[in-house]
């Protein structure tokens, strides 16, 4: 076991209180969160130290430091409605359930808003209307301090479009990032591969951002990001940002562990894009042209 990290009852023990307390002040606080029988790890509760343990015997537990400290300062325990979120930031209900899709966090079906593993790890609660019979999710109230979804509003609303303005800032994002391979959909990218997939979603129809920054506080951009499917596209190219394998496997690792669905394209595959990727596509209900 990870050193000087315990399980919940283990702390319980320790603290000399009650186990059921403890889960509930650790759920009161954000840390963690109930997904029908199981308990899922928050990003706040992994801020504050938390992981998942795989034991041969138990199963895969959560386990803290010895010395966790719950902080419930920002929170009153409660959950939110869209609307109740949407009021918070002067936009409506529908606004918000799209900006929480466009972060991966909720998706759309036939009966309603449905929680994703990434909007469980956010505080999401799935519930069902008992009239409409209409799939809804609702919020543990820390969300709405969270820096990516305020970031997003942010953007969206245009709050700081005068800071952002291309005029000011896309000569040093050039500068910095060697972005400039132009696509025929007016994105600038860092490489003939990436130019080559930015186009064939172009010209598939498919929906997609460049250079998306991951909903998590560890600063990683996807190359791009397919809303639709709610899935990352990452180019390990010869011509892409130099990447040892260390740093692969520790950026793979970091789409694991927040649960974000992601498709792999290596050099190899460019000259093969209508080869390979329309069967990756289709895994996440992506049809191309």
């Amino acid at each position: 076991m990870t050193k000087q990290k315990v399980s919940t009852s283990q702390l319980a023990k320790m603290r000399d209180v009650d186990v059921k307390q403890l889960f509930s002040d650790l759920k009161h606080a954000g840390y963690i969160n109930r997904s029908e029988d199981n308990w899922v790890l928050t990003d706040i509760g992994r801020k504050f130290g938390g992981e998942y343990f795989a034991h041969p015997k138990f199963g895969q537990y959560i386990i803290w430091p010895e010395n966790l400290f719950i902080d419930d300062a920002l929170t009153a325990g409660k959950h939110l409605t869209a609307t109740q979120i949407g009021e918070r930031f002067q936009l409506n209900a529908k606004k918000i359930n799209q900006l929480l899709n466009e972060l991966g966090w909720i998706h759309k079906t036939d009966n309603g808003w449905h929680v994703t593993p990434s909007g469980l790890m956010h505080g999401g609660q799935q519930r069902i209307d008992n009239q409409s019979q209409q799939a809804y999710v609702i919020w543990h109230d820390t969300a709405v301090h969270n820096p990516h979804l305020k970031q997003t509003v942010i953007e969206f609303t245009g709050q700081e479009a005068s800071n952002n303005a291309t005029d000011k800032s896309y000569v040093n994002f050039q500068q910095k990032f060697a972005a400039k391979h132009r696509t025929l959909d007016g994105h600038y990218v860092r490489s003939r591969g990436e130019l080559i997939i930015d186009n064939w979603l172009y010209m598939n129809g498919i929906v997609h951002a460049y250079d998306r920054p991951l909903p998590i506080e560890h600063n990683q951009a996807c190359d791009f990001y397919l809303p639709s499917g709610k899935v990352y596209l990452k180019y390990w190219g010869d011509d892409a940002e130099a990447t040892d394998e260390q740093q692969k496997q520790d950026i793979t690792a970091l789409y694991q562990q927040h649960q974000f669905a992601l498709i792999e394209v290596t050099s190899d595959d460019i000259d093969r894009l209508d080869e390979i990727l329309p069967s990756k596509l289709r895994a996440f209900g992506i049809k191309a042209y």
